[in-house]
């Protein structure tokens, strides 16, 4: 059966890679908490994995996606009567 790298460097046959997961792009945005354009953005830079369809649709390969979590920022200090302090 024939082989191919997986993007971890995995080899996966070809059943392996049918056998993924897909998701559309509006389901796939769901999941993310992302755009569509997020997504196309992805696809472009190589970020999810994806495969089109025989009528042209692009799924997307569930286990490629992912959202990094967003660092926290500590919130801005409040000075002055907003902050209940007095001046």
């Amino acid at each position: 059966m024939p082989r191919s790298l997986g993007k971890d460097g995995s080899v996966r046959t070809r059943k392996e890679a049918m056998e993924r997961e897909t998701l559309p792009i509006t389901k796939a945005c769901q999941v993310v908490g992302v755009s569509r354009r997020t997504i196309y953005n992805w696809i472009a830079s190589g970020k999810v994995q994806y495969v089109r369809t025989a009528g042209g649709a692009i799924r997307i390969f569930a286990d490629s996606l992912w959202r990094e979590p967003q660092e926290r920022r500590p919130s801005p200090v409040k000075s002055g009567p907003e902050a209940g302090l007095q001046v």
